[in-house]
């Protein structure tokens, strides 16, 4: 196997080389990030055996009922990236506030944004769950990060990627250079490489939506929506398959692996936020390793990847995979909703609150 397969590690040395200036710290990072993969894969295969199944009785930030799962991932996630010397902070979608590098640890140039355990309601029917993470470049090295040095754009993103923990664990990892896939050998503990140049065909005739919000959706979702489901009578002339997981990890490594489109657009179940997902934990991530692969990433109407975030756990709409789906969607939200009748839909109509007023 060691002949066969490259090793994560033979892969960053690899890439390393084509930068001869490069330190090597953010080859060291990457691979404390994949250490503490391993060992939430750990926990996980073995979470019915010792007593970490089930709610942990507390809420998150993000007024998420936490599971012990995720309490114990995310402090994973820390003790394995607080030590090593490449970091000047990190910031976890379980934690309200950054989390500081402990003084007695150098502090480097770099901060990691993560969400420990992503899907982790699947936890308790063994339905595959990830982690997703997000490397930056801190604003001063060497010192400890504030809140503000992490709302950076997408576009500053060093590398990204994401661990799924299903029948196998396998890292999913860009550090711009393309998106390549690294599968848990179990013998060895080591990540073999899989997959290299994961490309999404450009065309799918799979989407993957939570319909239960159907009510909630701006007129574009309803109309990209509706002409899926009239197959191949309808004005898109072929059929469609929908699929529907509830973990964002499980549905990009779907779309990494066959293709397909995933939405998780705005709505008006709660006109306050701007979406569900978080843009540092998740969409960021997932919109460089889409970009990487040459899909597409948007809020519906804007690129993900040029947000701005303006807060820590700030939360946008997502649609993200084949290009040709991707484009449709969001010519439609950017058309006139002809056909629809506004008074079902008052906060997307001409005077309402997603439309200036005239």
């Amino acid at each position: 196997m060691l002949t066969e397969r490259s090793t994560l590690t033979q892969f960053l040395i690899e890439e390393r080389r084509r930068f001869p200036g490069s330190s090597g710290e953010l080859n060291a990072l990457i691979h404390d990030v994949a250490l503490a993969c391993k060992a939430i894969s750990r926990q996980i295969a073995s979470a019915a055996l010792t007593g970490v199944l089930g709610k942990h009785g507390a809420v998150n930030v993000q007024g998420e009922q936490q599971q012990k799962l995720d309490v114990v991932a995310n402090d994973l996630f820390l003790r394995a990236n607080e030590w090593g010397g490449q970091l000047a902070g990190m910031a976890s979608e379980e934690l309200d506030q950054p989390y500081p590098i402990p003084p007695q640890y150098p502090r480097g140039k770099y901060l990691l944004t993560f969400d420990p355990l992503d899907g982790s309601s699947n936890i308790d029917v063994n339905v595959s769950v990830g982690s997703i993470f997000s490397i930056l470049r801190a604003a001063v090295p060497g010192e400890a990060a504030k809140t503000e040095d992490f709302l950076q754009p997408g576009t500053e993103q060093v590398a990204a990627g994401y661990a799924i923990y299903g029948p196998s664990t396998v890292l999913v990892l860009t550090v711009g250079t393309g998106v390549h896939a690294f599968t848990l050998g179990p013998d060895l503990g080591e990540f073999f490489l899989t997959r290299r140049d994961i490309r999404v065909p450009a065309a799918t005739s799979e989407y993957a939506v939570n319909t239960s919000n159907r009510r909630f959706w701006e007129p574009a979702v309803m109309r990209y929506i509706d002409e899926c489901l009239q197959g191949v009578n309808g004005p898109r002339g072929k059929d469609f398959n929908m699929r529907w997981v509830a973990s964002l990890v499980a549905e990009a490594h779907r779309i990494l692996t066959r293709g397909g489109v995933f939405l998780y657009p705005r709505d008006s179940k709660d006109p306050a936020k701007e979406g569900r997902l978080r843009l540092l934990y998740e969409a960021n991530p997932v919109a460089f390793l889409m970009e990487q692969a040459g899909a597409l990433a948007t809020t519906g109407r804007t690129r993900v990847l040029d947000v701005v975030p303006t807060e820590l756990h700030q939360r946008i709409g997502l649609v993200f995979g084949a290009r040709d789906e991707v484009e449709r969607i969001t010519r439609y939200h950017h058309e006139p909703s002809d056909g629809l009748d506004e008074q079902d839909h008052p906060l997307y109509s001409l005077r309402g609150l997603f439309r200036a007023t005239t």
